[in-house]
């Protein structure tokens, strides 16, 4: 039986998967003991809650949301790609939507997908003994250490550099987006040829603030955010809702960009590999 990835069941079922990963992520933060204690009806105890927080709730809700959507793209359109997590400390983001698909739990049978599994994996997140508040290499399937350093837009163009079938699904932390090697690398695009390397789709998560203040890019308008986006060769979207609580518009919304996002590359690469657009030099604009 077909799937209808755009209906509002199937964005139900991506918003209902993002709610549980949003959950999970932001209890390893800040407890270690009574994971569920909103269906168990158990009150937070000061014990439950860990003395010394470490892991950045603005990275989560916005990193769950995108790779809910990252995983849709990929079963419509049966795509090669992968998720690489730039913004700092969230690396639980990558953690609890492996524990939810169940590969956490193959590689650690002690993490098992019930309370108790759901408290061992609470407390061992930034933890002594425990495991990384970024996307370490513990993380089943994962190679890229997100965080505050800057790599992740080069680490995306290396990765589908000779690899034409390949789309690195890339967020960027607006905090992380200050760093001299993630500005440096949003010029990577023009080393991309669309013949023979696949596409890097980055995604800027501007959530507003990084350590310590507002971001640069908080501050900025959508207007001055596309002509700077533009000027280096990319084609900027935004997905915006003005309402926060209606969650499922803001799906619908994300939906519809990526789609396009998708067609594009493909059209770009289609051009290129059989209507021999950018043998030339010139630069590509759009992927």
């Amino acid at each position: 039986m077909a799937v209808d990835y755009d209906s509002k069941a199937y964005l139900e079922k991506v918003d209902a998967w993002w709610r549980a990963t949003t959950y999970l992520s932001g209890g390893m933060i800040f407890l270690k003991s009574n994971p569920l204690f909103s269906v168990t009806n158990t009150p937070i105890k000061a014990d439950d809650v860990k003395v010394k927080p470490i892991g950045h709730w603005g990275t989560i809700s916005g990193q769950t949301f995108l790779y809910a959507h990252a995983n849709r793209l990929i079963n419509k359109y049966n795509l090669n790609m992968f998720y690489i997590g730039g913004p700092g400390h969230g690396g639980q983001v990558m953690v609890t939507n492996s524990y939810l698909d169940g590969t956490y739990t193959e590689d650690y049978p002690e993490i098992t997908q019930d309370i108790e599994g759901m408290s061992r994996l609470y407390k061992r997140f930034s933890f002594p003994g425990g495991i990384g508040s970024h996307m370490t290499a513990q993380t089943p399937g994962s190679l890229h250490e997100g965080g505050e350093l800057g790599y992740s837009l080069s680490h995306a163009t290396g990765a589908v550099l000779d690899n034409p079938d390949e789309i690195a699904f890339t967020v960027v932390g607006d905090g992380e987006n200050e760093t001299g090697p993630a500005m440096t690398a949003w010029n990577s695009i023009k080393f991309l040829n669309p013949k023979n390397d696949g596409a890097v789709l980055p995604i800027l998560d501007v959530n507003g603030f990084k350590i310590s203040n507002p971001t640069i890019t908080s501050r900025m308008s959508d207007e001055q955010l596309t002509k700077f986006f533009e000027g280096l060769g990319w084609s900027p979207r935004f997905i915006e809702n003005d309402d926060i609580h209606d969650y499922m518009a803001y799906h619908e919304k994300a939906a519809k960009v990526f789609d396009q996002a998708i067609a594009d590359i493909k059209q770009i690469q289609k051009d290129a590999r059989e209507n021999g657009k950018y043998e030339d030099g010139e630069m590509l604009h759009g992927q």
